[in-house]
Parts: C-alpha cells; structure tokens; sequence
C-alpha cells in the first residue's frame, strides 16, 4: 500500500484527475436519478447541479493540470508532494461532504462548501507564490489564470452567501452561477487551451507558425464580464450585445490560428473541435436571442452553457486527459480506435444534450432526452476511465514493467 500511494500521489494529476472523474460520475448520477424521481434529493437542482460541476468537479480536474504545468510555463520547481497532496485530501473531503449531505441533510452542505472554498483559497496562493517567485519575462497566460481564479473565488463566496438563512437570495446565487461559470472556469480552460493546443500543434506540425491576438484573454474577459452582467436581466434579447461580438471575435481568432485539424492526429483534432464547439455554443445564443423577437415560446433551456460545458469542457478534458495520462507514464502518447472512438461518442452526445434542450419545443419528452444525455455522459466516462483513470492508480510494479518493456 505504501509504494502504492508513493506512486499514486508522485505526479500531481494522479489524484486530481482521478477525483475529478469519480465526482463528475457520482454528481452525473444523481442527477439522472433525481429527473427520474428514483432518488429524492435534500436540495435544489441549481445546488446540486450547477454548484457541483463548476466548484467541485471541473475545477479539480483542471488543478491538476495546473500544477504540473505552472512550473513549467514560469520555469520554477516542481511542487512538493505533500503540499498538492495536503490540498488533494481536503478537496476529497469537501466533495464527500458536498454530494452526501445533498442527498442527505442539505442543510450542513455550507460547511463542506466552507472548506472547499478554503482550499481553493489556499490553491491559489500556491499558483500565486509560483508566478510571483518567477523571474519570465511573459506570464501573461499565468496572470489570466490567477484573475480567473480570484474571479472563482469572488462566484464561490457569493454563491455560499446566496444559500445562507440571512440573504437566500436567488438573484445572488444566479450571478455567483453565471460568473463562476463564465468567468471562472471557462476562463481558465480557454486560457489553458490557448497556450497548449497550439503548442501541441506546433509539436505534430514542426511548420505550422503560432499567432494569436496579443489581448487575447484580455478582450474576451470584458466581453464575458458584460455576458455575466446582461444574463442578470433574464432576457435573452439583451444577451445579442454580448454574444455576438463575442462569436465575431472568436471566430476572427481561430481564424488567424490557421489551426492544420485535417493534418494531425486525433490526439490533436480533438483539442481543435473543442476549440469550435465554443463557436458553435455562442452561434446557438445569438440565435436565441434572435428567437427572443421572433418567436419568444421556443424553449432553449441552457442550450448555451451545456453546449459549452460538455462539447468544450468535456471534449478538452478528455484530450488533455488522454495525453497527460499517457505521457507522465512513460507510453507512446498515441491514439487508437478506443481513444478515437471515446472522443466521437463526446461529440455525439454534445449534440443529444443539445437537442434534449429544445426537444419539448417538438412534443417530445423532454424528460427522456435529459436522462438519455445523463446517462450517456456517465457510460463514456466510465469507459474512457477504465482505459486511462486505471493507469493513473495501477501499482508501481506494473509501471515498472512497462517502463522495461518500453526501452526494450
């Protein structure tokens, strides 16, 4: 057991990632169970849903990959074990705490919401101290990231606040939602993702030339600041002012990428048609907002966010995943049917999840289509976790032999 957990918490991925899959899992599940009324939940939909994937689940994952590649963008030494590791046992406190007393007893969940909010206090002072100790010229991709975080925080505090006796405020904990969505965790992704899917680009196509806006990040946070400020007003015509400069910046920007999708391999594309369901998800808002006029009965019910969240968050999550997993363990980082075949379901699935988001609009039972999503969601990650999530918690003896097996 002890070389077990030497090798388990040797790499700060391991343990994030894996918590961040068994949560994404566990929280999918009882989602599906509640819209089925098999299981009856202590809490509200917005709690145990929106809450959970942006504060609890998604962030996790994401932290692990951050503490591995913060040192290496800023040049600064790895983190020591035991303080990813310190931080990693509290998050799998919290989260237990988090989806029991959900079910359970929803009224002590502000206590695990508490620490959760503590130790994301304390993982950002740990990515701080690494930007501010490192003496790079350019840090701006890090700089973004600490804001987006301090933005999480600012969500995650207001959302608590929103939820306790005093305020019960639903206004509050809509903003915390919004902001925690947009400006917190889509913002750390796609600063992620703007650093790294051109350099792995780059790293399969030796020739292909990076070149991005130089206020990239920059002008996307203020236009997601006025995103969050316009959806307060629950008004979908409102949002056009946003979205639609938005969409028109981003898609000058891909643009400009000039991003080789058909030249590289399925490890690689993948992180691009992430990349597009972005543009896809706010060409969907505009429309929306233009149905507002229109049409204003057709129902889009979140089409815009779980477009984003699963075709963006979970199509990038499991590209990062896939070759960070296979890379930190010494195998080829290469992609066959499984991985491909994974990644295509993802892609299918995003397009079920958003078509059950206006499925009610056509007679259809709404309530199907949202478990059949649920449910699929759940199967791919189950499956793409026996293959990769195993790797990450097999013994060191297994490991060895592979490494052997490797040199060989």
């Amino acid at each position: 057991m002890n070389s077990w957990y030497k090798k388990f918490a040797s790499q700060p991925h391991q343990p994030f990632f894996t918590n961040g899959i068994v949560f994404f899992i566990l929280f999918i599940t009882i989602f599906a169970f509640a819209y089925s009324n098999i299981i009856n939940l202590d809490s509200s939909l917005l709690t145990y849903h929106a809450y959970s994937l942006i504060f609890v689940v998604f962030i996790q994952f994401f932290l692990g990959f951050l503490f591995v590649v913060f040192p290496k963008f800023l040049m600064q030494s790895e983190i020591a074990v035991s303080e990813y590791m310190k931080q990693f046992f509290i998050y799998l406190f919290a989260s237990i705490g988090i989806f029991l007393s959900l079910i359970f007893y929803s009224k002590i969940t502000f206590i695990f919401q508490m620490i959760l909010f503590i130790v994301q206090i304390m993982s950002f002072k740990l990515l701080y101290s690494i930007h501010k100790k490192s003496i790079m010229k350019d840090k701006n991709d890090t700089k973004w990231v600490l804001i987006s975080f301090i933005a999480g925080l600012i969500s995650h505090f207001f959302y608590i606040a929103s939820n306790l006796e005093f305020t019960n405020s639903y206004m509050l904990s809509k903003v915390a939602i919004n902001s925690g969505f947009y400006l917190f965790l889509f913002m750390i992704v796609f600063a992620i993702s703007q650093r790294m899917i051109p350099f792995f680009t780059r790293v399969m196509v030796p020739n292909y030339v990076i070149n991005k806006s130089s206020k990239l990040l920059d002008i996307l946070f203020l236009l997601l600041i006025l995103k969050v400020i316009l959806l307060s007003f629950d008004n979908p015509k409102l949002n056009l002012i946003s979205d639609i400069p938005i969409f028109i910046f981003l898609v000058r920007e891909l643009f400009i990428w000039k991003l080789p999708t058909f030249k590289v391999p399925p490890i690689v594309w993948i992180l691009h048609l992430g990349l597009y369901w972005i543009l896809i998800a706010f060409f969907i808002s505009i429309i929306e907002g233009i149905f507002a006029f229109i049409n204003p009965n057709f129902f889009f019910e979140k089409v815009v966010i779980h477009t984003i969240a699963i075709g963006y968050f979970v199509t990038v999550l499991v590209g990062f995943g896939t070759r960070v997993v296979l890379g930190h363990s010494g195998r080829k980082i290469e992609t066959k049917l499984f991985a491909v075949s994974v990644f295509v379901a993802v892609q299918i699935l995003t397009f079920i999840r958003i078509f059950a988001s206006i499925s009610s609009n056509f007679g259809l039972n709404y309530i199907f289509f949202i478990e059949l999503s649920a449910i699929l969601l759940v199967l791919a990650l189950i499956i793409w976790s026996f293959k990769y999530i195993t790797i990450l918690v097999e013994n060191e003896k297994k490991v060895e032999n592979i490494s052997k097996w490797s040199s060989n």
